[in-house]
């Protein structure tokens, strides 16, 4: 998405949990542990991936994206899918998404990443380039 931007992986993150449990040092009860809400959201908002569960090995995971930001108002904290927001992001200002992926067969979940949508990251590289005339004028 062109507006993407402050983008965080929780890749690494995942890693160290997937590591405890595969060491015995933390159960698969304490990370497979998706709320109803989650499992909803999965269901009617999410968007299948071809990754497999890193924990049961037997369904592919499915990818959820919430969203907050002050504009929002009642909708912060929604699941959306993700053609809906583009949508937004030409609609709002900035916005927060948070993509969560979950195992709809053993429960695992965990945040995938975070990063910041909507119009004003539109303007930033307008400013740039801005501040670059004004630099070669000198």
């Amino acid at each position: 998405m062109r507006t993407q931007r402050q983008v965080v992986d929780y890749s690494l993150q995942k890693r160290a949990v997937l590591r405890d449990v595969y060491s015995g040092r933390v159960g698969t009860y304490e990370v497979c542990d998706a709320s109803p809400y989650l499992k909803s959201a999965a269901r009617f908002h999410g968007e299948p991936t071809d990754e497999r569960c890193p924990i049961c090995r037997r369904e592919n995971l499915t990818h959820v994206h919430y969203i907050y930001g002050d504009e929002l108002k009642q909708s912060a904290g929604q699941a959306r899918t993700l053609a809906e927001l583009p949508v937004l992001a030409m609609t709002l200002r900035e916005f927060q998404v948070y993509v969560v992926e979950i195992c709809a067969g053993c429960s695992w979940n965990h945040l995938v990443e975070q990063y910041l949508l909507g119009r004003d990251g539109l303007a930033a590289p307008e400013v740039q380039t801005g501040a670059r005339r004004r630099e070669a004028r000198r």
